[in-house]
């Protein structure tokens, strides 16, 4: 069997508006009598992908997918320096995720969720786990102080040059060089000026794919356009200077809420941009979890080890539901 099923388009789609404001964009592909499944895409930011809606067998799955607040199809988008992100957090999220439940009549879904997506579906499963069958995340964060402080200087030393560009890139929006880079690209994705906006999702992206392009993968061909860049930069930089608005750690310490949900983790050996330590951890923490480690993996699901993984851990609920 092919890593990913063949492409599928959306059987169904729409906006669900929220009633603050915002318009969440949904779709659902598969099999409309299947088992529910919830896709929540990675970033923050960065909008469900095409590819995501491969990695569940659609003759046995209702496979959901949507856009998180002011991403992708969603609006407003973060992409206009006018449209205000207070209202974009994690319990906003998390409150949508349910309004989306209820809306689609669904009573339990499996969430996957990769790197962000797994922050999210952990926040979802620990505040709602009497809506979760079972749970498949990949590239494990929990987005802790010490998570988002690596993604913006830990990983300095393995790229000393990239890192190099990183802090010229705010040398003419902040005082000082070694400042927080989350809170100094913040601003200067918030300025007037539209070309201190795109210059700094440029620079916030470039440093990103430094551990991507390690990898031996291409960059998502999404990192083209310039509206992606500057709606993916402005809500990631957005989370991080808000930690994402959890208690540090919380999601690990409140991982006996998923007591009786299923879950399997897949970690990448070779994934920089979230080491293996989160996961090792959650698994410890979750005794229904169970960690499986890729040794030639690394943090993107468009790796083949990863997508084979994946395809394989949304499978094993497939057939575990039906015998």
């Amino acid at each position: 069997m092919p890593a990913l099923y063949p492409e599928i388009e959306p059987h169904d789609h729409g906006l669900l508006d929220t009633g603050d404001g915002n318009l969440i964009h949904w779709e659902a592909c598969g099999n409309p009598m299947g088992r529910p499944a919830l896709v929540l895409h990675g970033g923050p930011g960065s909008g469900c992908s095409t590819a995501a809606r491969r990695q569940f067998d659609p003759d046995a799955y209702r496979i959901i997918l949507f856009d998180q607040r002011n991403c992708g199809r969603s609006l407003p988008s973060a992409a206009d320096p006018e449209t205000d992100l207070s209202l974009n957090t994690t319990w906003h999220l998390v409150a949508d995720i349910e309004s989306l439940r209820l809306f689609l009549g669904i009573d339990r879904w499996l969430l996957f969720g990769n790197s962000w997506g797994s922050t999210l579906a952990l926040a979802y499963a620990e505040t709602h786990p009497q809506h979760v069958t079972a749970m498949v995340i990949s590239g494990v964060t929990t987005t802790r102080r010490s998570e988002i402080d690596w993604l913006c200087r830990g990983m300095a030393p393995l790229f000393p040059e990239e890192w190099h560009r990183f802090r010229q890139g705010i040398q003419s929006g902040a005082p000082e060089l070694d400042e927080d880079m989350a809170s100094a690209y913040h601003r200067l994705l918030n300025a007037p000026d539209p070309e201190t906006r795109l210059k700094a999702a440029r620079d916030w992206h470039d440093w990103e794919s430094a551990s991507i392009l390690l990898a031996g993968e291409g960059l998502p061909r999404r990192w083209a356009d310039p509206a992606y860049l500057l709606t993916r930069a402005r809500i990631i930089t957005h989370y991080f200077v808000n930690g994402a608005w959890l208690e540090d750690g919380v999601l690990l310490k409140n991982a006996a809420r998923l007591a009786g949900i299923p879950g399997i983790l897949l970690q990448g050996r070779f994934d920089i941009e979230a080491p293996l330590v989160t996961a090792w951890e959650l698994a410890r923490a979750w005794p229904q979890s169970e960690l499986v480690i890729l040794p030639r993996a690394s943090h993107s699901t468009a790796n083949p080890d990863m997508s084979a993984a994946i395809v394989a851990a949304t499978d094993r609920f497939r057939d575990s539901c039906q015998k």
